[in-house]
């Protein structure tokens, strides 16, 4: 019988078994939107995970980018995570407070820096505490380890090769935006950028792949994904606000065992703020 969940998500009772076991590293990689007036760091040092860590992607990230949440350099990202006691030969799961929003993330950052067992938590913390598993709020002090990147440059997209992209149109686009952000009838939360979408764009708001903070069946993803014109034969490129729910998609994508796929991590707060980029609005 195939399976029809995807192999980078972990059960509740997965996790729950194999709590204490010091092979498997948890992540706290909540974030939220100032619209959801949600303090992550408050509310992990109310209750978390036991032995979970906090990954802050505000400031693992790249400082000098002027963008929010980029990736650092290989070396940055390695010391922040060994720090963390995490190596990139553990078993890691990432989770984030509604399920499916940013943890996957995390889950891409890390993979995309060498590590290759990296689970996101269905469910999220909110669906962890509905269900009354296990809560603490003990700070871990993790023994500092060793993680020795391997990074891929393949699953990163810079500006100038989304600009060719956006040109040429030789690779697909993937919006995880909300659907008014997309078709500029909605303002962006961030000030001084303009509404719309790059030309050729399709439109997959991060929230169409869950369903109570829990990724969606593979059938449902493949036809959500189908659905919103993306040819999943072909290379696809993800993009959101600010590289965060980009890789929701990326998440289904590989889900489905589609491999030629890549983050635009800068988004739309790198292309919606430059006077010159090609923006256009409407649902096309």
């Amino acid at each position: 019988m195939p399976d029809t969940t995807s192999a980078f998500v972990v059960s509740p009772d997965w996790l729950e078994q194999r709590l204490g076991d010091l092979s498997v590293k948890i992540v706290d990689a909540s974030w939220y939107l100032p619209a959801q007036n949600r303090d992550p760091k408050a509310e992990y040092a109310v209750a978390h995970i036991p032995g979970a860590v906090f990954f802050d992607q505000d400031t693992i990230a790249d400082l000098t980018s002027g963008l929010p949440h980029t990736l650092p350099t290989p070396a940055f990202f390695a010391k922040a995570a060994g720090d963390l006691g995490i190596s990139e030969t553990d078993t890691i799961v990432v989770y984030d407070g509604p399920g499916i929003f940013t943890a996957p993330r995390v889950w891409w950052s890390l993979r995309t820096m060498g590590a290759k067992n990296v689970f996101v938590l269905d469910g999220g913390m909110d669906g962890w505490k509905a269900e009354g598993r296990p809560v603490t709020k003990d700070v871990p002090s993790p023994t500092p380890t060793i993680f020795t990147p391997c990074f891929d440059p393949a699953a990163v997209t810079s500006f100038t090769e989304m600009t060719a992209i956006v040109a040429s149109g030789d690779r697909q686009i993937a919006d995880a935006r909300g659907a008014g952000r997309f078709t500029g009838e909605e303002a962006e939360p961030r000030a001084g950028m303009r509404s719309g979408h790059m030309p050729g764009a399709r439109s997959l708001p991060s929230g169409v792949f869950s369903q109570g903070g829990k990724l969606k069946s593979l059938e449902a993803l493949r036809s959500t994904i189908e659905a919103a014109g993306i040819d999943l034969s072909r290379p696809v490129v993800t993009t959101c606000g600010s590289g965060v729910t980009a890789a929701i998609i990326t998440l289904a994508l590989q889900s489905l065992g589609h491999t030629n796929n890549t983050l635009y991590d800068g988004s739309w707060s790198e292309w919606g703020s430059k006077p010159d980029t090609a923006v256009v609005t409407g649902k096309e």
